[in-house]
């Protein structure tokens, strides 16, 4: 059996932004903490609750959103369902009141400034993204838990194993894109068939699909309020968002009021190579705008590297008239199951492996992806995912302010159009006379990541984090 089992569900969670690892991550760990108070019958005896971040949820934390997502996740909201628009306006009041309802059911007396620690020199040694919640009982007992958030909205408890889903037989246990090819050799099945034929192991074949599409509904409102909403981003840098000006030049001027007109307008702008860039990177910075704005997005397969799966998916249905159910349920079944293999033999977490963890995973999930929807065989999906991570080996995560907005929107753009080319690359190609496997590349990448310096790891204390100016509040 697998070391692992990841369903498409594990790849694909529908949250709020700016990251997975340090907003999602984080906000389900302090769901979690709260059903162990449940569970204990302690709820009612909490009298305060101390709040502990580690490492790079520390240094990186207010920019990324993590002491939000803490306090709304205390609180008993859900990434999936809250309210975006009142995300800050909620921890205001938090703050202000400096009371919190913990589950939604007791209210206790809560200061931001003392009760949230912000440990920026003491890192734990399982992961970097390390949380402890404290909760002091009336009895003068504590409860204390800590959670790591490895990476894609994977939270771990300590002492827990890293495994996700398991105890399943699934009919195609696979860890390795060596094992996935020789399951589809012997099968014939496409690797999306192969992938819902695991998923029937835990739900229905309808259940699958009702649940792909809503995941692909989130990322095409995601997609449309992005370009078609003006502004600043939030935190401090000033950016200003591109995606609606450089939408409203594509369609000249138009305005289009709901996705499907949109996406026909989109389609009928033409086939220009100079248009078809323009429309990958408006589709990419749309959802990356949005995500540092706390809007909701999807993990693809975190929040980072958002913009890039569905830039390809968007490209894919607006220019091969590809928009259809069955379409988009292929590439997001294709795309899951490559960066499972990632997850299992490297890592997703930008804190682990820089930003090739994160947009090199997300290329090389959509470059396979979008070669399985043009008709290329098993081995060209590999081989376009190959690619694609190939050219993204060593990349850093160096956000300036601790923000998801610089460098980290415009890679987006750029992991879209690599994972393109990769796609062309690999359909015009022989795989048979490939020199690099996709499992050779997720070795080195891993490898890569094991030797890069901890301050390119999501820190915010190398690279282009300590080269332009700031002024941004405090932590």
């Amino acid at each position: 059996m697998a070391k692992e089992q990841i369903s498409i569900f594990d790849m694909f969670k529908i949250g709020i932004g700016p990251s997975s690892s340090h907003t999602l991550g984080p906000w389900r760990a302090a769901q979690r903490f709260v059903e162990v108070l449940k569970e204990k019958a302690a709820l009612d005896r909490v009298q305060t609750v101390n709040i502990l971040l580690f490492g790079s949820l520390a240094k990186t934390g207010v920019g990324h959103g993590t002491d939000i997502a803490v306090l709304l996740g205390l609180s008993g909201d859900d990434p999936v369902t809250f309210d975006v628009h009142d995300v800050v306006p909620k921890v205001d009041r938090i703050k202000a009141n400096k009371k919190l309802t913990l589950g939604a059911e007791k209210e206790i007396e809560f200061d931001y400034d003392t009760n949230l620690l912000f440990l920026f020199d003491q890192s734990l040694p399982f992961h970097p993204n390390a949380v402890t919640f404290q909760a002091f009982l009336s009895d003068g007992s504590a409860i204390s838990e800590t959670y790591y958030s490895i990476g894609g909205g994977f939270v771990v408890q300590e002492n827990d194993t890293e495994g996700v889903l398991t105890e399943l037989d699934l009919p195609f246990p696979i860890d390795t894109a060596q094992e996935l090819m020789v399951a589809c050799m012997r099968t014939g099945l496409k690797i999306s068939e192969l992938v819902l034929e695991n998923e029937c192991s835990w739900r229905s074949e309808q259940e699958t699909k009702q649940g792909v599409m809503q995941i692909f509904h989130t990322i095409k409102e995601c997609i449309y309020k992005g370009c078609h909403t003006d502004g600043v981003l939030p935190g401090g840098l000033h950016v200003e968002r591109r995606a609606s000006k450089l939408n409203k030049r594509m369609l000249k001027g138009r305005t289009y009021h709901d996705y499907d007109t949109w996406l026909e307008a989109i389609r009928a702008g033409g086939r220009d190579f100079g248009y078809i860039l323009d429309c990958v990177s408006c589709f990419a910075l749309a959802v990356n705008e949005e995500n540092a704005s706390f809007g909701r997005v999807v993990t693809a397969p975190t929040n980072g590297a958002a913009g890039v799966i569905p830039a390809v998916l968007q490209y894919y249905l607006a220019f091969h008239d590809a928009y259809k159910e069955e379409k988009i349920i292929q590439f997001i079944a294709t795309a899951s199951e490559i960066g499972s293999i990632f997850k299992k033999g490297a890592t997703i977490s930008a804190a682990m492996g820089g930003c090739q963890a994160e947009i090199g995973v997300s290329s090389a999930m959509a470059a396979g992806a979008l070669t399985e929807c043009l008709g290329g065989s098993q081995r060209q999906v590999l081989m376009a995912a190959e690619i694609a991570m190939e050219h993204h080996l060593g990349l850093t995560c160096d956000p300036i302010g601790g923000l998801v907005q610089i460098p980290c929107i415009e890679r987006n753009t750029m992991g879209a159009i690599k994972a393109i080319t990769a796609a062309q690359l690999a359909l015009q190609s022989n795989p048979d006379k490939a020199k690099v496997s996709l499992d050779a590349v997720v070795s080195t990448m891993w490898e890569t990541a094991l030797d890069m310096n901890a301050k390119y790891k999501e820190t915010a204390d190398g690279g282009l984090a300590i080269k332009v100016p700031l002024s941004l509040p405090e932590c």
